[in-house]
């Protein structure tokens, strides 16, 4: 139903008020609606089950940051039998990001570029927003700094972000990497990553928090600047890394060079990163061992493409623009595929296929 009639009729949209729609429409999923919608999308199995980061996943599949960015839907999210989900990109004060349009899809590969520039209400908007979610859900945030900071203080930032929202949430997420907003992907670069990082810590231990602190890093890392990486999370000793962010790659689209260069800057997103992504995430479990936990994002529209990142070494993965491409069925058709993976494999839970293929 949503190939052939939803998604024709949000796809008339341009693809942000498509979005902006869709989480509008998410408010009235109550009473005999919401029972209907569990029923159609909910699917539950033990061996999906795990243990990540001291809580309890119901099962690998979550949302990347940026689909509920403001955290309006986090209601309607458990209906659809998600694993958890990351909320954000937020930064101290509200900012516009950048004007639009600044989404554009890319059909031909089932792709998506947009430069939001890291629009949102701000840190005191998102923790009011927050109030009264749902717990049975885990949820992060994802922080960053403003547009107007320098890099230089950025730590203020980051560290504002946290201070508000740390007892709201169940995991923070670092973000070091988006490409559409001034000079954050900088911030991976080796010195600048210590002091951060190093400082977040320093300030969960002064909150009395133990809310576990997450780095995002962007895809097109080589291979020498992701060791560099590691080794900064491995010394401070930093709980998990979500791979990748959105990618400034162009090469190999189906989409015409035309379009694309009459789009613009952005990050792409979708089929075009998959193998992308999962290269990244099997150099880091390389590099980190397995002792540190990655969710893997980038690509995922399949049971298939999910299970390659988590044989690649994901504990978890994340769904953004697959699921604008194939509908709120993608969850639980991806936990279900994963079950008949695991069985063919000779698994006995999601947990033994981590890393299999390293």
């Amino acid at each position: 139903m949503y190939k052939f009639l939803i998604r024709p009729l949000l796809f008339l949209l341009p693809a942000e008020e498509a979005h902006e729609f869709t989480l509008f429409m998410t408010r009235f999923c109550k009473g005999p609606f919401k029972w209907i919608s569990e029923k159609l999308f909910h699917f539950e199995d033990e061996r999906l089950e795990q243990e990540i980061f001291g809580m309890h996943f119901k099962n690998p599949v979550g949302l990347a940051a940026g689909l509920d960015k403001y955290a309006r839907a986090l209601h309607f999210w458990p209906v659809l039998g998600v694993g958890h989900i990351e909320v954000g990109g937020v930064t101290p004060k509200a900012q516009n990001g950048n004007p639009k349009p600044r989404v554009f899809r890319l059909k031909k590969d089932r792709s998506i570029i947009n430069r939001f520039g890291l629009n949102n209400d701000g840190v005191d908007a998102l923790y009011k927003s927050l109030i009264g979610r749902p717990k049975s859900l885990p949820i992060g945030v994802n922080i960053s700094k403003n547009e107007w900071t320098s890099n230089e203080k950025a730590l203020e930032d980051y560290l504002t972000c946290l201070d508000r929202l740390h007892n709201s949430v169940d995991f923070v997420v670092v973000n070091v990497s988006c490409p559409n907003s001034t000079n954050v992907d900088q911030l991976q670069e080796k010195n600048y990553l210590l002091e951060l990082l190093q400082a977040l810590k320093n300030r969960r231990k002064e909150l009395g928090s133990k809310i576990p602190l997450l780095v995002k890093i962007g895809p097109d890392v080589e291979n020498d600047q992701l060791k560099g990486m590691v080794d900064v999370i491995n010394q401070v000793g930093i709980d998990g890394i979500i791979a990748s962010n959105t990618s400034s790659n162009r090469t190999d689209l189906q989409t015409s060079k035309e379009k694309i260069q009459s789009i613009g800057c952005g990050g792409l997103s979708g089929q075009a990163i998959t193998e992308l992504s999962s290269n990244v995430i099997r150099e880091l479990a390389r590099l980190t061992q397995g002792k540190v936990a990655i969710i893997g994002v980038g690509g995922i529209a399949n049971a298939e493409q999910a299970y390659e990142k988590i044989r690649a070494g994901a504990s978890l993965v994340q769904l953004y623009t697959g699921m604008v491409y194939e509908g709120p069925g993608l969850i639980k058709k991806i936990n279900k595929g994963l079950i008949e993976l695991l069985e063919r494999d000779g698994f006995e839970s999601i947990s033994q296929a981590i890393g299999a293929d390293l």
